[in-house]
Parts: C-alpha cells; structure tokens; sequence
C-alpha cells in the first residue's frame, strides 16, 4: 500500500505526463509549432496548475522548481507526441481523452495537497479544481483560444465533484488509492458525458427582438 505522500507524488507525476500530452497534440493540431513550442505548451499545461496551486498554499518553491521530476515528465511527453504526431491522423479523440484524464488526476492531487497544508475542506476543493484547470486555460489562452473553463459547463464541473469526492474521503479517514481512484474516475466520467454528449451547464436565455 502506498504512504499517501507517495501516492500523491506518482498520481501527480502520471497527470503531468498525460497532461502533457494532451498540451503537446493541441500545439500540433491546431497551432502547427514547432518541436520548440511543442514542448513548451505541453510543460505550461501540465505544470502551470501545480505552480497556481503551491503559490496559493505557500509550497515555495513549487514542486516543479523544487523536483526535477516534474519538468522532466513534462518534457518528456512534449517529446513523445512530437514523435508520434505523424501517426495520429485524428488528433481530436485522444487529445479530449487525455484532457479529461489530466483534469481527473489533478482536481485529486490539487485537493489533497491543500488538504496536507492545513487548508479547509472549501478551499480544497476550489484547489483541487484550479490545478485541474489552471494548466489547460494557460494553454487555451498561449494559443489564442476561449479557455474551455470559461464556455464548457462540464469542465470545472467534474474537477469540483473530482475534488469534493477526494476531501470528503480524506475527511472520513478512508483517502487511500482506491478513494483516489474512485475520485478521478467520476471526474472523468462526468467530463466524458459532456464531451460524448456536448453537455453544458444552463445558460442565460438569449434575449428577444426589442419592440
């Protein structure tokens, strides 16, 4: 069984890597950059959550300036996509899969890791959330698009429930990897139903013709 500072360090590492991912193949799919800004967007958006994050909670240095691991993680799945670009003839599948999977791993790193530094079961949750989104709106933002959070209703959505799930098993004294597990498959599947389904959350009415 893993000490939950391991396994928050391997969940942590795993979502850096699948987020990555995801930031590299949205630089090939729909900026065309090269293996410079391919590499740079996948390490802003798989660390710029965590560094929101450990800024906000006072972990300074942030993990990814305090552990190598981090950037290389990150550097590493920038490096992999860029290699594995030409085989990828539909880049849209996987790139909202690996972004739901990023966002599931880090609304439960984020959540536990404000958890560890003493912080309220509100504020954890809002945490957990920014780590899962702050990474993907840097992204959204470097290539000149409408951040997701700001537009998909069921995009924060699943990184709230995500880390809401993580507080209260932490609260309960069963957080574990199970309850991990079970935290990040909600988000995921929550995230997956909005994408499967083009789900959002409601929205003011349009206003009507004047008369």
């Amino acid at each position: 069984m893993l000490s939950p500072p391991t396994l928050l360090l391997v969940l942590d590492l795993v979502g850096t890597f699948v987020f990555a991912l995801d930031g590299a193949l949205t630089a090939l799919r729909t900026a065309r950059l090269d293996i410079v800004g391919v590499v740079t967007l996948a390490t802003v958006t798989a660390l710029g959550g965590g560094i929101i994050r450990d800024l906000i909670i006072g972990a300074v240095p942030p993990a990814t300036f305090s552990d190598w691991r981090y950037l290389a993680v990150a550097t590493t799945g920038g490096l992999v996509a860029f290699a594995l670009a030409r085989r990828l003839d539909r880049l849209s599948l996987p790139i909202s899969l690996l972004d739901a999977a990023g966002l599931s791993l880090f609304a439960v790193t984020g959540a536990s890791k404000a958890l560890d530094y003493g912080l309220g079961a509100g504020q954890a949750v809002i945490l957990g959330a920014l780590t899962a989104v702050g990474g993907g709106t840097l992204r959204d933002v470097l290539i000149r698009r409408v951040p997701a959070v700001l537009h998909s209703g069921l995009y924060a959505i699943p990184a709230l429930i995500g880390a809401a799930i993580t507080v209260a098993a932490t609260r309960a004294g069963v957080y574990g990897l199970v309850a991990a597990v079970a935290a990040a498959t909600a988000c995921f599947l929550v995230r997956l139903l909005g994408i499967v389904f083009n789900l959002n959350a409601p929205r003011p009415p349009r206003a009507g013709p004047r008369r």
